[in-house]
């Protein structure tokens, strides 16, 4: 795609605070370029996660939390550490069974917003 300069992954949520800090704990960044109650950006490998609020005219859009087919997916070294150190700041990971297959070990959690996430560590 000659016409791609930067890959972002954009979340839209009426939970922007939270959803924010949720991510400054588990990336252990501060978002940059950062506009409070409106947008947080963190810097990911090979792409950028951006996080917004969205306009009044569109918050019932943005309200609901059905689930999605999408999943940011985050490769970790050790899913035992890492699970570890984000039960420190989102306890119900706990809740959740370590999954193993063909290509590693993964566990799913949720952000504020009901967005799903996988770490996977390979094999």
């Amino acid at each position: 795609m000659v016409f791609c300069k930067k890959a972002f992954l954009t979340i839209g949520t009426v939970h922007f605070a939270e959803v924010v800090a949720f991510y400054q704990c588990l990336l252990e960044q501060q978002p940059h370029p950062y506009a409070p109650v409106h947008y947080a950006e963190f810097h990911l490998p090979g792409m950028a996660l951006a996080i917004f609020s969205p306009h009044s005219d569109h918050v019932q859009e943005f309200s609901c939390s059905d689930p999605s087919g999408f999943s940011l997916c985050l490769e970790v070294a050790d899913l035992t550490t890492a699970i570890a150190n984000i039960a420190e700041f989102h306890p119900s990971i706990l809740k959740n069974s370590i999954i193993d297959a063909s290509h590693g070990r993964e566990i799913y959690l949720y952000d504020p917003a009901g967005n799903r996430l996988i770490l996977h560590e390979s094999c």
